[in-house]
Parts: C-alpha cells; structure tokens; sequence
C-alpha cells in the first residue's frame, strides 16, 4: 500500500471496536424493548422502575463486588542478580 493512500474508516475500526459497536447496538435495543415499569420487593422497599433500569443496577452492583472480592496478582520474586 502507498503511504499517500488512505485507508476507509471501516478498514481502521479494529476488531475489538467493532465487538464494543456490536454490544452498544445490542444494549440500546434491549432498553428500548425493556421500557416496561416492574415492581421489585426487596425487604420492606417496593421498588417500581423500567427494567432495564433494574437490570443495569444489579449488573453494577456485581461488578462491583467482583472488584472488591478479586484477588490481586502476585508477582513471582525477580531472582537476584
């Protein structure tokens, strides 16, 4: 390929970005097919909101937690020199 030509904007989104527009197109259409009020009970609490709201609350609260309880690396000792 000659320097002077320029690649198409399709040809420099890498695959990774492509896997990021793929899930944000999915996203947006499960919010706009989840729109429906629901009620939740938690406890003594009745909670009434769109369901993707619900959802997208108990996906952070896991994610959340996953960070919290993740374990960090340990990196094996450099041998000494």
């Amino acid at each position: 390929m000659n320097s002077t030509e320029k690649r198409s904007l399709l040809a420099r989104i890498s695959p990774t970005q492509w896997v990021a527009i793929a899930l944000t197109i999915v996203a947006v259409v499960f919010v706009a097919e989840n729109r429906a009020k629901v009620s939740i009970e938690f406890l003594l609490i009745t909670i009434r909101s769109p369901m993707w709201l619900i959802l997208l609350t108990m996906f952070a609260v896991g994610w959340v937690t996953g960070i919290l309880t993740m374990r960090k690396r340990q990196r094996s000792p450099r041998p000494a020199r």
